[in-house]
């Protein structure tokens, strides 16, 4: 018989879960990536990333400010520059996002021909004489 999940249990997985959206975000995953070496300016981290819109990189920043995991200095000049760069937090995410990397590269061949011999299966046909 199952059991329903006490509400401190509950409350706790929903907590894990609005930081594991954030953090396991592919936008996150990229951006860490990159300023785990060191400091990046906003459009640094857009052209490295590509395919991120700016208000996406602007909303994502953000989000990994407010967490703790990013911080923003701007620096004054003319234009004034801004730099982004990882939090100790934000270093002890790169450790997983790290490891995360090491196992999609590992293993995305594997993953690509899976893919492909899924969509393959799902669209041939049944031979039953009609559509799904």
């Amino acid at each position: 018989m199952d059991m329903p999940a006490s509400p401190a249990v509950s409350a706790q997985c929903h907590k894990v879960g609005k930081v594991l959206a954030i953090v396991g975000d592919k936008w996150t995953v990229m951006i860490v990536r990159i300023l785990i070496e060191r400091p990046h300016r906003f459009n640094e981290i857009k052209r490295t990333v590509g395919g991120i819109s700016q208000q996406m990189l602007t909303r994502t920043l953000k989000a990994l400010e407010r967490d703790g995991m990013v911080s923003r200095t701007v620096y004054p000049t003319v234009p004034p520059q801004v730099e982004y760069a990882l939090t100790k937090l934000g270093q002890s995410l790169a450790v997983p996002v790290r490891a995360l990397g090491a196992w999609a590269g590992e293993h995305i061949d594997e993953i690509e021909n899976n893919r492909a011999r899924y969509d393959q299966d799902k669209h041939a046909p049944t031979g039953r004489g009609g559509s799904e």
